[in-house]
């Protein structure tokens, strides 16, 4: 690998700084070969620290200048500078310290810091890239004042921008113009912000519920302005919703939003100049699928409430990172389930922690939702910190009930604002708030891995009583073994013959966590200890089971239950997420039962599910998850040893047999819910053509009739949700031909909205059906594609590596080679992307021998490869220990 490894930072070698940075004052000189940047910092001696008189600031691809304390430029053996860091001795208690350094943002290709996207300049600074602005106390602890001036030729950068108020614009002697801004909230270097270009913006307005007038500002470049809108409608209700449901309003006169091409990530909460993958803004009906509207909606809302829950109150440092992710996570699913379903939202967001977080959980990079150590910290931006994070809150919230999460979280805000506090802070708070011990629920930020609960049932008809005997314990995962129970809160409900819900009445009244049970349909127990038994009492005959409703924990559940109790749960059972993982796991028998044969779908499933087609009572968007399959990838992890190629095989055999068995049905519904209303992306519309176009999925596999409904829909439709899934069926259908017609025909009509050629990309490389090694080498090559645009790379490496399963894990090996020689090439040019794209190679050890070894000496040719990044040496060593 290298001679010099990366070495590991450590929670527990946490202290404080020397010195706090009280102001900081920044001049940008932006010009076309470099640009310079003067900072002027106050610095204050940190009673706390070890008063050594020592400065080390970080720094990287930096060029100083010069250096001055106090005015007087410091000489050359007066402070010592290294590839990362700048550090000044002898230091007494207060300071102005200015340093100017060169940059040069046109040649940042990490996209980290200050760098060039088109014709205009960004930053992103989270988590480390402030350092590569100017030497700097790059943590989150290290909270300042920011002023920003922003000097640039005017009429080339119309358009500059910085955190918080607009303070100055003026016209410079020299004919540059200088635009000044304040933001006179205190906050670290990751928050801080600056764009500059020529860009247009969308203007309104929002009145707080303290009355207070707040602009609003979408800036985008000047062809994509009427892809707005529904950003900008996202925005505010978004900051209503807070008010309403935290009671949090804004504390600027301005909120911008900045719409960049070229991001590393989905979008950056900076102090009121928010940075945004453009794919992450830009909508309108032609160019968005809803499910683009959707996930506009949900990141406009969780970059908003970061306001509060990341950015008024921080993280203390980097090992804290969930404080403010997961907190934001669960409040902005909180937000998309009160703006559209929360059954849906429920098992959109479960299915994403089965499939993704609990393979992260089960491989080389398992991590505690609170790490105790890292390498490179842009690799903990993962699913377990995010969305297993968000569960964790969740988990909180349900035992304490919407109130009472409520007060903890006012005492958490009004306790803690304007400071860099830690996930200890955050669970004090809801404790303190409530009267309650939380100390064996912290085990969930502590232990990394995913707890297995095993039920077992015993009902005595003697007694008239159902005896549930709940166990748990969770796997050992790298650095951790001999895990400790956790507290698991169980959600439950009993079913009778007719499918309606029993009252719920059990023993014990009070359970060893001290939480008050209570009766009714359905019920939270507190599973606490390693093995725990629950009588439930006045039972004349066995109901059926419905266990961990609203996926109310992120368990895995071993409970045996007939095919018989699935498919009457998925038939009857009151929670919607319920059905839905009643029917996930009846699929998931079919699965593995047609790996090895030919599979006919049984007549009382088919009945099931013409009933569930043709109840226009239900919301479709819920029939329609209802009736999807399992992915390829949520399989692999309800599989001991994984063969993509049974897996794949499986599916198919299963979806054919579903497309032959309710042919008329799926025609049916789609004929029933075909509109011509005009195109809103509003809930009752998505959820409609959610259901239509996977009945048109189903239909054209098994008819021709199907197939020709789908090239009517592709020709005439006036929106891309409906264009796209009709390109999707004509793909699937069999017909090479007219899905090569097809998927010309559509780039010729899009080829100049980059946006949407993304989307062109991903639905071939992400093909069962088209995304074969030879396409994938032909879409590197086409001219759509891009190295340096991580959109386009995540659009068909991506695809290919995450969807396109048996394509990727092809037999010869050669889908491993292309993933890392990619992982290779981006390694010197952007190594975020490089790491990130490591993740299916991590897998191997979980596959059939066969396919391991190929895979195995993938990650060795990336491990042997002289120079890795930081990024890419702590995946890769990870995987092979």
């Amino acid at each position: 690998m290298r001679d010099a490894q990366p070495q590991s930072i450590y929670l527990k070698d946490y202290c404080q700084p020397e010195y706090w940075i009280n102001q900081t004052e920044l001049t940008f000189e932006l010009q076309e070969d470099a640009t310079v940047v003067t900072a002027v910092l106050t610095l204050e001696a940190n009673n706390a620290g070890n008063q050594s008189g020592v400065l080390e600031l970080q720094g990287q691809q930096l060029e100083l200048l010069q250096l001055a304390l106090d005015g007087t430029t410091l000489a050359a053996d007066a402070y010592t500078v290294t590839d990362d860091s700048l550090t000044i001795t002898g230091l007494a208690q207060q300071h102005q310290l200015s340093i100017v350094t060169r940059i040069d943002p046109a040649a940042n290709t990490a996209l980290e810091g200050l760098y060039r996207s088109g014709g205009m300049y960004c930053t992103q600074c989270e988590a480390e890239g402030f350092r590569r602005i100017t030497y700097y106390l790059d943590r989150p602890d290290v909270m300042s004042v920011f002023t920003t001036h922003i000097i640039a030729d005017g009429e080339r950068y119309p358009v500059m921008l910085s955190n918080g108020n607009c303070i100055a614009d003026e016209t410079l002697a020299d004919g540059r113009r200088q635009v000044s801004w304040l933001d006179p909230h205190r906050k670290p270097a990751y928050l801080f912000a600056l764009v500059a270009g020529d860009l247009l913006h969308k203007e309104d307005h929002f009145t707080t519920m303290s009355g207070r007038d707040v602009t609003l500002r979408i800036f985008v470049e000047p062809q994509n302005i009427d892809k707005t809108e529904y950003a900008l409608d996202a925005l505010k209700r978004s900051m209503r919703w807070d008010e309403e449901v935290y009671g949090r309003e804004y504390d600027l006169d301005i909120f911008m939003i900045v719409a960049v091409d070229d991001f590393n990530m989905g979008a950056m909460e900076n102090k009121g100049l928010n940075v945004f993958n453009s794919s992450c803004v830009l909508a309108n009906p032609a160019t968005a699928t809803d499910a683009a509207y959707q996930r506009i909606e949900a990141i406009v809302a969780h970059e908003y409430f970061h306001n509060w829950s990341g950015n008024r109150v921080t993280c203390r440092d980097w090992f804290q990172l969930s404080l403010k992710e997961g907190f934001t996570v669960f409040r902005d699913a909180s937000f998309s389930a009160d703006m559209h379903s929360a059954t849906v939202k429920r098992i959109e967001d479960a299915r994403m922690v089965r499939t993704v977080q609990f393979a992260e959980d089960g491989g080389p990079m398992a991590h505690p939702v609170q790490p105790d150590s890292f390498i490179e910290i842009a690799n903990f931006y993962t699913v377990t910190i995010y969305e297993k994070g968000a569960e964790v809150v969740g988990m909180i919230h349900k035992i304490l009930g919407a109130d009472g999460f409520r007060k903890g979280s006012d005492l958490y805000f009004e306790r803690h604002d304007g400071q860099a506090v830690t996930i200890h802070d955050f669970v004090a708070a809801m404790e303190d708030a409530n009267g309650i011990d939380l100390t064996l629920f912290k085990r969930w930020y502590k232990q990394a891995g995913t707890p297995v609960v095993s039920a077992e049932v015993d009902y005595r008809a003697d007694e008239q009583a159902l005896y549930l005997t709940l166990r748990q314990q969770c796997p050992d995962t790298p650095g951790q073994t001999n895990k400790q129970p956790m507290w698991i809160p169980v959600q439950l409900g009993l079913l009778d013959a007719n499918g309606q819900d029993l009252p719920v009445q059990v023993t014990p009244s009070v359970n060893a966590a001290g939480m008050e049970t209570w009766t009714a349909a359905s019920q939270v127990l507190h599973l606490t200890e390693a093995e725990q038994t629950f009588v439930f009492s006045g039972l004349e005959s066995q109901p059926v089971l419905s266990l961990f409703r609203d996926f109310s924990a992120p368990v895995k559940v071993e409970f045996e239950q007939s095919a018989q109790d699935l498919l009457f749960r998925l038939q009857h059972d009151s929670d919607g997420f319920n059905r839905w993982d009643a029917g996930q796991r009846l699929m998931l028998g079919w699965i593995d039962q047609a790996r090895l044969d030919e599979f006919e779908l049984p007549e009382d499933a088919r009945q099931v599910m013409a009933e569930l087609l043709s109840d226009d009572t239900l919301d479709p968007a819920m029939v329609s998850y209802l009736l999807t399959l399992p992915s390829e990838a949520y399989i692999a992890e309800f599989s001991d040893q994984v063969d993509p190629h049974a897996i794949h095989l499986g599916r198919q055999r299963v979806r054919l047999a579903m497309a032959m068995a309710l042919n008329e049905q799926f025609a049916a519904c789609y004929q029933r819910l075909l509109s011509h209303a005009e195109y809103q992306p509003e809930p009752q519309q998505m959820a409609a053509r959610t259901l239509k176009n996977l009945a048109l999925s189903y239909w054209s596999v098994a008819s021709d009739a199907g197939v020709r409904q789908a090239l009517a829909q592709f020709g005439s439709s006036d929106n891309m949700t409906d264009q796209m899934a009709a390109l999707q069926a004509l793909i699937c259908s069999g017909d090479d031909e007219l899905a090569q017609q097809s998927l010309e025909a559509f780039y010729q009509q899009w080829q100049n909205d980059a946006l949407v050629v993304n989307q062109w990309l991903s639905v071939q490389a992400g093909s069962a059906d088209l995304g074969t090694l030879s396409r994938i080498q032909q879409l590197l090559e086409h001219e759509a594609f891009d190295w340096r645009n991580p959109n386009k790379i995540r659009s068909v490496i991506g695809a290919f590596a995450n969807q396109a399963l048996c394509h990727f894990h092809a037999q010869d090996g050669s889908g491993y080679r292309l993933l890392a020689d990619a992982v290779i090439r981006l390694n010197a040019t952007n190594p975020q992307i490089a790491s990130r794209l490591l993740t299916p190679l991590t897998k191997w050890r979980r596959l059939v021998p066969a396919l391991s070894e190929q895979m195995k000496e993938q990650l060795e040719r990336v491990a042997a490869q002289p120079d890795l990044s930081r990024d890419v040496y702590e995946i890769v060593s990870k995987s092979l220990a």
